[in-house]
């Protein structure tokens, strides 16, 4: 007995190892980390080493335990801000889309397998959610910088998506075991009420719980070590009550984690590293439990069904999906083909492929396979192009310069005071003068390795290290004295236009110019009022805005999120005519809406000929200066 104890321990903890060593080859090679987890549990499998678990049980409660970890720490780091930007669009693909997912999927099971009809959309329920897990990994830990708004959707999207994908796999796997004829409308309404029963309940215990979370934090005085643990026990038993009562624990800890983590919590920083590496753990524990559970000598009978479902599922069945949830949202086509592109299946789905083997279902250990085979499908297809289709689609945004760090310091008598640290910048108007605002004196200097007092230095020079203590809300105005103005890269270039314009500009001089879109109420507004009415929520950073032959760009916002700086881009096609854009089922919707909605153009206004003859190009709006087209657009905030 001791030795299996010994034995059990040593082989679980050497998968553990070699699943962390095993980032250091994915980095190198730009391999999808989970991916990696996932074939390391099938290498040490009844097929590789011999390593016989096929207790599908646990396997599943294993897996919710880690995907309960994993939804607290991304709710925890989901600022409001960020959710109120993307909450409707999220929540559309998170219900309506996942059922629209489902039910294509299901469509094509049915013509290439021989499941009933009930048992392909119990696979299509299966595989219709995306995973939380690897889509906070891609865009998070991949450093892939895109639109707020659009990352935003897709990490809210993949938090929330759960419940329902849950929800509909489990009513399905009972009625497929009861076995009965099935009366469709007394399905559809039980699916209905139980769905908004469950998700109801769910909600309510999550907001619940992550108030009784803050709360608890703000009046208990534990240990430094404690208290990560402590809100790691509470997010388990939100997490637990909410599905002791028949509500979606999923949704309950995920919204727990949303409400905890805006709560300005003095020990927020200390609760973040600890949750960073418990969720890693979640994530390795969680891959490799199910990548042992799997048997892939059994892989090959199926392997041909799968793979052509999950060619279907990525670039048919989702890419609908998203086009049909995102028309009232105006997305950008790009965008939306973006989102289609990261829906990526994951844990959440093979978790799921478990219940009809739990539930005893004919067909459950095809379904498992199958589901299986789609998850590697998606990881491989999607997971290792992510970072590619979004430069493909022009997407990722110019790097900002900012703090090279920042950390939440924990002061007595003193809340929500940040250390940040810059490295000045040639350019930056700290390095050409600015005078640095008396409330953010710098703590220290280091300049050639050595520490100096602000007064001891004098003006900052390049290269110069500063750390300054200020409150939180504080750091965007330090960002703009820091970033710099400095020479772009042609990529960059193109990124933000040919020329800058000013906000406060009209927006009739674009139609005067270059035969700009827009219509007689447009035409009466400033550039930006235009860009406000054109975009749905708060300007970002990188927002585009495509006016038939030319196209503006939001080159940077001020602190009340206006635009601050716009740029104009004559040849905006190179951004939206990818291969990967026209491809996508939101390309074709909004190229059939531009076909429906097209004015005629108009001639756009010239110069009087030069002394050769030739007319010269349009006229530059005034607000754009011949040295903003030479400078280049800025690079910083």
């Amino acid at each position: 007995m001791d030795e299996a104890v010994y034995v059990i321990t040593l082989i679980g903890t050497g998968l553990v190892l070699v699943a962390a060593f095993s980032s250091l080859i994915a980095f190198r090679f730009g391999a999808p980390l989970l991916l990696v987890f996932l074939l390391i549990g099938l290498a040490a499998g009844i097929d590789g080493f011999g390593i016989d678990f096929d207790n599908a049980a646990l396997a599943y409660f294993v897996g919710s335990l880690a995907l309960a970890i994993i939804l607290f720490d991304s709710g925890f780091r989901t600022s409001f801000s960020a959710f109120r930007q993307a909450a409707l669009p999220a929540i559309s693909l998170a219900t309506i889309g996942v059922v629209l997912t489902a039910g294509f999927v299901g469509v094509a099971a049915w013509y290439l397998t021989d499941f009933t009809w009930l048992e392909c959309f119990l696979l299509g329920s299966i595989v219709a959610s995306t995973d939380a897990a690897a889509v906070f990994f891609l865009l998070r830990v991949g450093n892939i910088s895109i639109r707020e708004r659009v990352g935003a959707t897709l990490e809210i999207e993949s938090g929330s998506n759960d419940p329902i994908a849950i929800f509909l796999t489990l009513t399905l796997v009972s009625v497929v075991a009861a076995g009965e004829a099935v009366d469709g409308h007394a399905l559809a309404r039980d699916v209905f009420f139980g769905f908004i029963l469950q998700m109801g309940l769910g909600a309510a215990a999550g907001l619940a719980g992550g108030r009784l979370v803050v709360w608890l934090v703000e009046k208990l005085a534990l240990d430094r070590g404690l208290m990560p643990i402590f809100v790691l026990a509470l997010s388990m038993m939100v997490f637990a009550a909410a599905g002791a009562i028949g509500g979606s624990g999923f949704l309950a800890v995920y919204l727990a984690g949303i409400v905890a983590g805006n709560a300005r919590l003095p020990a927020a920083p200390r609760l973040m590293r600890f949750q960073d590496g418990m969720t890693w753990l979640a994530q390795i524990i969680m891959f490799l439990v199910l990548g042992l559970f799997a048997t892939p000598s059994q892989f090959p009978v199926i392997f041909a069904d799968a793979f052509l479902i999950g060619l279907f599922l990525i670039f048919i069945g989702r890419p609908l999906a998203v086009a049909l949830c995102l028309i009232p949202f105006r997305f950008a086509r790009n965008e939306t083909a973006f989102v289609s592109w990261v829906g990526l299946r994951g844990a959440v789905s093979i978790l799921l492929a478990l219940t009809p083997l739990i539930g005893g279902l004919e067909n459950g250990r095809a379904i498992f396979n199958i589901a299986f085979l789609i998850v590697l499908t998606s990881l491989v297809v999607q997971g290792w192009t992510v970072g590619t289709v979004a430069r493909r689609l022009g997407l990722v945004l110019p790097p900002r310069l900012g703090p090279l760090e920042k950390m939440t310091l924990e002061l007595p008598g003193a809340k929500n005071q940040e250390l940040i640290t810059y490295r000045v910048i040639e350019d930056s108007p700290v390095a050409r003068g600015e005078h640095i605002p008396r409330w953010a004196r710098p703590s220290l200097i280091l300049r050639g390795g050595q520490a100096l007092s602000f007064s001891d230095v004098g003006r900052l020079l390049p290269g110069d290290y500063v750390y300054i203590v200020v409150p939180d809300r504080y750091p965007p105005l330090l960002d703009r004295l820091f970033a710099s103005r400095a020479k772009l890269d042609p990529a960059d270039a193109e990124f933000f236009g040919h020329f800058a314009l000013d906000p406060a500009g009209p927006a009739s001089a674009l139609a005067e110019a270059y035969g700009a879109h827009l219509d007689e109420e447009e035409k009466a507004m400033s550039l930006s009022g235009l860009v406000a009415s054109r975009l749905v929520g708060r300007p970002e950073y990188g927002d585009r805005i495509l006016l038939g032959p030319v196209e503006l760009i939001v080159r940077d916002t001020d602190e009340e999120g206006r635009p601050a700086a716009l740029g104009l881009s004559l040849d905006p096609k190179s951004q939206h005519e990818s291969a990967m854009t026209m491809l996508s089922a939101g390309g074709l919707r909004d190229r059939i809406a531009r076909l429906l909605a097209r004015r005629p153009k108009k001639k756009a206004k010239t110069r009087p000929a030069g002394p050769d003859g030739a007319s010269e190009r349009p006229a530059v709006p005034a607000a754009a200066t011949a040295a903003e087209a030479s400078e280049g657009p800025p690079t910083g905030t």
